[in-house]
């Protein structure tokens, strides 16, 4: 039986998510967004998520961590996606 000393730290599930850092709504997928987090599209890793960002009609963006059973945003990492300005030239 494997025995865990009492001041390890248990490892707590992160999902990566972007987020509209003007609304702070999260991406949902399709060109959708919520401000519910539960709802946000979780992403593998970042790269994964910086790429789909950047194709999407918005403007500064964060790819953040989010833990559920803290409640906690780690930013990550943060860009430009094609705003809507772009979009609609």
């Amino acid at each position: 039986m494997l025995v865990v000393p009492e001041t390890v730290l248990t490892c707590l599930s992160m999902n990566i998510i972007i987020e509209d850092a003007e609304s702070q709504k999260f991406f949902k997928g399709e060109g959708l967004w919520t401000e519910n987090i539960a709802e946000g599209k979780r992403f593998a890793g970042t790269i994964l998520a910086l790429k789909a960002a950047k194709q999407e009609p918005v403007g500064k963006f964060n790819i953040v961590g989010y833990i559920g059973e803290t409640k906690q945003f780690i930013n990550l990492d943060h860009g430009r996606g094609r705003g809507a300005a772009e979009i609609l030239a």
